[in-house]
């Protein structure tokens, strides 16, 4: 049985047995009082790697991509258009999150937050205020305090620093950095072995004391995450179409096989092969496409800004937490920069830096995120399928703006 579905079958266990414990009027103090330590354990042995990944993350991604947008050519051309179309998913989300939220029974959600027992809304600083602890006075104690935005703020500039040294000076930084963000990923597969039982004792403390509206939140949660991501997917199509100019049943049979594997695999690395095929068959330039496509794989998750906010904006939902317009807009920022800086790796392993910080910047409880990462098992299908669309479009759009001729080195080219 594959992780994915090891960690969702702890969550629907201890779903099922949190409500019926609940129902049967079962003495649950012991019960729920182990399952809090076990779940706690859990989420904080996750929590412990939030910091230093995401900073190591940081300070690595955007030194090699401002190294790659500095250079210009088709990578440079390539990365400008990932963080725009990353920008738009965040916003996509920001726009349909709140209606589609909007559709959620107001019964059943003040059940979910009572017996949660909804956390107190933070106060919002005045703007000038806010403006001012952008800028960490101390990065350690930001650090130290789970200070994202001013800690993120603070590894771009180190980031962006350490880029514009010589290559002999830059390089030990940059692998110390490397080698932090690879022994923290050591750490979260560890942690995610014994997902789960954190993930059956969190969901069984929630079903014991709210019962099966749990089930119920968590599904409009993931029918609210395909909703979304399908929106982007077809978005794709007329972007392929009138930015790219290729025909649209042309791009439609070209993308297809590549979306087959991608529905079948969950993988957009394994969809590379009939993506590349699906370039050929377009028309695109080979050598760029060789270029394209792979970083795209790499670095371009069309879907993940948007579900990155939509998870936020559920968990404070579901914690009785109201996000203003400034906190949204944060959210979108923080999801757009860690999509393009945490590598692709598998959605699991990446789940907690890549969802975790955008919630705790702007006051969210992320105690619900492990529920949340055992049911992304399903829009996960849709996630990728989106993705490899987007890659092959965002193909298409790099041909048609850069203008290469066939056989040409797109890399020697200049900017068109």
């Amino acid at each position: 049985m594959s992780q994915a579905a090891r960690i969702l079958l702890g969550l629907a266990t201890g779903l099922a047995v949190g409500a019926l414990a609940g129902w049967s009027g079962w003495p649950l103090e012991p019960a729920l009082s182990t399952a809090s330590v076990v779940g706690s354990l859990w989420l904080d042995a996750l929590r412990m790697t939030i910091v230093p990944l995401v900073f190591s993350l940081v300070v690595t991604g955007i030194s090699s991509a401002a190294a790659s947008v500095g250079a210009g050519g088709v990578t440079g051309r390539a990365l400008s258009l990932f963080a725009i179309l990353l920008l738009a998913s965040g916003l996509v989300g920001a726009l349909l999150g709140p209606l589609l939220l909007g559709g959620w029974s107001p019964a059943g959600l003040d059940a979910v937050r009572a017996g949660l027992g909804a956390s107190e809304v933070p106060d919002i600083p005045p703007l000038a205020e806010w403006l001012r602890g952008l800028v960490p006075s101390n990065p350690i104690a930001a650090a130290a305090e789970g200070a994202i935005v001013p800690l993120t703020l603070f590894a771009l500039l180190f980031g962006l620093a350490a880029g514009r040294l010589r290559q002999e000076q830059s390089e030990p930084v940059l692998s110390f950095f490397r080698a932090g963000a690879e022994t923290m990923l050591v750490i979260v597969r560890w942690v995610l072995l014994l997902a789960p039982v954190g993930v059956f004792a969190l969901a069984f403390g929630v079903a014991a004391r709210i019962g099966l509206g749990a089930g119920a939140a968590l599904a409009w949660y993931v029918l609210l995450q395909i909703i979304v991501t399908v929106v982007l997917g077809l978005a794709m199509y007329p972007l392929a179409v009138f930015a790219g100019g290729v025909k649209p049943r042309l791009f439609a049979r070209a993308v297809a096989p590549a979306q087959a594997v991608a529905a079948s695999t969950q993988s957009s690395l394994a969809s590379l092969p009939p993506m590349l095929a699906g370039a050929e068959r377009l028309g695109l330039n080979t050598s760029l496409s060789a270029v394209v496509l792979p970083l795209a794989v790499a670095l371009f998750r069309i879907a993940a800004p948007a579900s990155i906010v939509i998870v936020t904006l559920a968990m404070a939902a579901m914690s009785g937490v109201e996000l203003g317009a400034q906190h949204i807009a944060i959210v979108v920022l923080l999801a757009t920069l860690n999509t393009l800086v945490i590598a692709g790796l598998p959605n699991q392993i990446t789940f907690f830096a890549a969802y975790a910080p955008p919630a705790m910047a702007v006051g969210v409880p992320i105690e619900l995120l492990p529920l949340l990462l055992a049911v992304d098992t399903i829009p996960d299908i849709f996630y990728t399928v989106s993705n490899v669309t987007a890659d092959l479009a965002a193909a298409s759009l790099v041909d048609r703006k850069m203008g290469v001729p066939e056989g040409d080195d797109p890399l020697a080219g200049p900017l068109a």
